[in-house]
């Protein structure tokens, strides 16, 4: 199969390296800046849980994906709130018959697709539709990563825990196109599963992540430092519990199977969330993606988030910041 991992962030980097390595599709690379350049000169070097490193040169990385050939699987790990500039040319790289993987924290663009009567793009995912138009949901599969990675130098990408990728249709069918990606994966000796209930598996993630990943970004406190502090593990606390009261009113009732106090007190030392990793770096954050959207849902649904109502302005504003540097 021709595959293309387009972002070659730190999740887009592990997939890359073990694909890369285990040598059984044909697999290129969409990157750019010093990541880009790291690939081209060093190649791509992994290092997984202490005991395992595998070192590859890609054969074909680039900046400008219109140079492939159409691919049969785009697995897209850019980061959500750079996915609508990069739509037109994610829809372009793909063959006739081809899919896109969207490998994405929180809330995905492609939400209310086979879940929804007479579904659209979601406005603060997708603002002006491109994903919608120039994607489309119909060639669209979802994927939870429960992989944590960190970047600690262009190219050079550290794991530590499971590595976990959980996929599916937006209509938990599973289809051939399905059992081909993860058939795929499973050759790149990754822990690839099928999900037959996607928006399940988004939601008991994002009850994690909307809470580790605001907290440590804001506080640029590591998970381990968070969860020793007692006021922090209760900002924590709350917005897990606002975020599972909302998955709850879609039909998702996750309370009785999480334990928000005990998840909140989690993290290893030195544990970095992406979003703590971004504002370290002063990039972009996915703050609607990972809080903004289940805000709104709430309101549409009549629920009350007065935790995450007070950290997503904060969010946003910390978000700007770097935006207008």
């Amino acid at each position: 199969m021709k595959v293309c991992i387009f972002g070659a962030g730190a999740v887009g980097g592990h997939i890359a390296t073990r694909l890369i390595n285990a040598g059984a599709d044909e697999i290129s690379i969409v990157a750019r800046g010093a990541m880009l350049k790291a690939i081209r000169e060093r190649g791509l070097t992994l290092r997984s849980n202490g005991k395992e490193e595998i070192h590859v040169q890609p054969k074909i990385a680039t900046d400008d994906p219109s140079t492939l050939p159409p691919q049969d699987v785009v697995l897209v790990t850019v980061k959500a709130h750079a996915l609508s500039a990069a739509a037109p040319a994610i829809g372009k790289l793909l063959a006739a018959n081809g899919v896109a993987v969207f490998l994405l924290n929180g809330i995905p663009w492609w939400f209310q697709h086979g879940f929804k009567a007479g579904a659209s793009t979601l406005p603060l995912l997708d603002p002006d539709g491109a994903l919608w138009r120039e994607v489309k949901a119909e060639r669209a599969l979802g994927c939870v990563v429960l992989s944590p990675n960190d970047m600690v130098e262009p190219g050079v990408i550290v794991h530590n825990g499971a590595h976990k990728l959980v996929i599916g249709e937006p209509d938990n069918t599973t289809t051939p196109r399905l059992q081909a990606v993860v058939e795929m994966l499973k050759r790149g000796n990754m822990d690839a599963q099928i999900s037959n209930d996607l928006r399940k598996d988004i939601w008991q993630k994002l009850s994690l992540n909307a809470s580790g990943n605001t907290v440590t970004a804001i506080t640029l406190n590591d998970l381990a430092q968070v969860g020793a502090d007692e006021g922090l593990v209760t900002v924590s606390v709350n917005v897990m519990k606002e975020t599972l009261a909302v998955a709850a009113a879609q039909g998702w009732d996750l309370r009785a199977e999480t334990d928000c106090d005990a998840a909140a007190r989690r993290g290893r030392p030195g544990q970095r969330t992406s979003m703590m990793q971004d504002a370290l770096a002063g990039r972009a954050m996915e703050c609607e993606a990972l809080m903004g959207q289940t805000q709104a849902f709430a309101r549409e649904l009549g629920i009350a988030t007065p935790t995450i109502d007070v950290m997503l302005p904060l969010l946003r504003g910390l978000d700007r910041s770097f935006r207008t540097k």
